[in-house]
């Protein structure tokens, strides 16, 4: 039996659950190796339907809302619309980034329209390995906080690459020499990016909510693999 989904918050409106890497939303004709979804799992678990409220890429973990009625997920999407959602994201980038950053660079969806896209971040710290790659006696990573302004798809992995930083685990939009060293060195083939904070104004009872969600074990083993030190982190 698989392991039932972390739900890390619940009321009579809305659900979230602490999402693993690798698992999809729902159904999609772009993933067909897999039988494994977040809403039909969630909504096994807790036999009753759910309507996702949002989308989270497959490789990406942490915090998915789900609206518990038809009524639920219209108004949530209204917080959507007006862009009055914050979220906050965790990623492990290649390279040292700038102490804290803005990338507004436009992007084009999967239908050719161009959007603009807008994402701040601030770096929480940088570490050194001593692991040589391509010419380098050494390698560097970034650990960075990230706050997308805008929701646009891949958002955050194409804006980290824009710059020159990849996620560490991306395709296709990282470093494939990257993630052939994470593979070989660390066995790590996780994409390291985690949806750590969603906030919002609960529609029914209008008070700020944020949702929470630590990051899963893939994630975590990194964080120590690499020496960083300023997540305190369970050991893995």
């Amino acid at each position: 039996m698989d392991q039932e989904l972390e739900i890390i918050y619940q009321d009579d409106h809305y659900v979230a659950i602490n999402k693993p890497h690798g698992l999809l939303v729902h159904r999609s004709k772009i993933a067909c190796n897999t039988d494994r979804y977040a809403l039909q799992e969630l909504r096994n678990q807790l036999d009753r339907h759910v309507y996702p409220a949002h989308r989270l890429d497959r490789k990406t973990s942490g915090v998915l809302v789900f609206a518990l009625s038809e009524e639920a997920l219209q108004l949530i999407r209204k917080e959507f619309e007006s862009q009055t959602i914050d979220k906050v994201y965790w990623a492990i980038v290649r390279g040292y980034t700038e102490e804290e950053g803005i990338i507004d660079y436009a992007l084009t969806n999967d239908k050719g329209k161009v959007q603009e896209a807008v994402t701040r971040y601030k770096t929480l710290e940088k570490t050194e390995v001593n692991v040589p790659h391509l010419g380098h006696s050494t390698s560097r990573y970034a650990l960075v906080e990230v706050y997308p302004e805008t929701g646009r798809m891949h958002q955050i992995r194409k804006h980290f690459a824009h710059i020159f930083h990849p996620i560490i685990g991306d395709r296709p939009h990282g470093c494939n020499k990257q993630n052939k060293l994470f593979l070989e060195k660390w066995q790590m083939g996780t994409m390291l990016l985690h949806a750590k904070e969603f906030k919002f104004r609960h529609p029914y009872t209008q008070v700020e909510t944020i949702f929470k969600a630590g990051p899963q074990p893939e994630f975590i083993r990194m964080i120590h693999a690499l020496g960083f030190k300023s997540l305190v982190l369970p050991s893995q």
